[in-house]
């Protein structure tokens, strides 16, 4: 909390790590900055539900995200294949772009979804470049951390939680029962259906268990970063001194160095995650 010259408080942390009606641009004046408000459509009512479509700073940067990455690949994917078909090898931006998408492809996608794995490869380096370019946009001045919103991360949980289901019917057929209803045939009638009494419930728990797990791992961490980061140079406006700004600065940057490898540890964790979870319901049946 900071001060006013009233003494009020003030809370400048929860505004900037929460969504809002609005978005912040530069601007030359006391704040340093100026409020676009975003908007505002009439609500969509089907049946009972009232839908409110407009767009908030969460949705205007996951739209970034989303063109930022759709751009950044596909320029990427054409200038790695003209220096391929030139020279033979990729080289500068679109080599170290390339580097990355083959070391997920190789390193965490393929040995954790099995064999045939190829057609997942899309859907985890869609997840890795899109939640990591969320993630650095939240480290801007101006800009916003739409993982840091508990809704992007749980919709993207259960896009992830779809994609593994779907896995797990395609793979096992009728088999896919078994990852929900425990039915252990190495075991007598009578043990065989104790076991499917206790131990459906946990397979059920275990399957919810994931999504949720996803969704506040992301969530925590990429809002946590904020938290600390502003409660730091809050530290200034707490003291009311001007004498104590190197310390908190100096944190600042350290905090700001870490939350830099934590935006891509954080992709890659859920990335990595999302991989591992369809490897096991593809190999349920073994």
């Amino acid at each position: 909390m900071a001060t006013t010259a009233s003494d009020a408080p003030v809370d400048f942390i929860t505004p900037h790590i929460t969504d809002s009606r609005h978005l912040e641009i530069p601007w030359p004046n006391s704040h340093l900055a100026k409020e676009i408000p975003l908007p505002q459509f009439a609500p969509i009512h089907i049946g009972g539900v009232t839908l409110d479509l407009s767009p908030t700073k969460h949705v205007v940067f996951m739209l970034m995200a989303a063109v930022v990455v759709a751009l950044l690949l596909i320029v990427a994917g054409n200038a790695s294949q003209k220096q391929h078909a030139a020279k033979g090898r990729s080289s500068g931006f679109a080599g170290a772009i390339e580097a990355m998408a083959l070391y997920l492809r190789n390193e965490v996608v393929l040995p954790n979804v099995g064999h045939h794995g190829e057609g997942f490869v899309p859907f985890a380096l869609t997840l890795f470049f899109f939640i990591l370019v969320c993630n650095l946009f939240g480290m801007l001045p101006w800009g916003a951390t739409a993982t840091g919103n508990i809704s992007v991360t749980a919709t993207l949980a259960i896009i992830t939680a779809i994609v593994v289901e779907v896995a797990g019917v395609r793979a096992n057929g009728l088999g896919y029962l078994n990852t929900i209803f425990y039915w252990n045939k190495d075991l007598p009638f009578v043990m065989r259906v104790l076991m499917f009494i206790v131990m459906s419930p946990v397979e059920m728990v275990g399957k919810l268990s994931k999504p949720f797990a996803l969704t506040i791992r992301l969530f925590a961490n990429m809002t946590a970063g904020h938290i600390v980061l502003l409660a730091i140079m809050g530290l200034i406006f707490s003291f009311k001194s001007w004498f104590i700004t190197p310390v908190p600065v100096l944190m600042a940057t350290a905090i700001s160095m870490l939350e830099l490898f934590v935006a891509f540890l954080q992709a890659f964790i859920f990335t990595l995650l999302a991989s591992v979870f369809i490897g096991q319901i593809r190999e349920a049946h073994h």
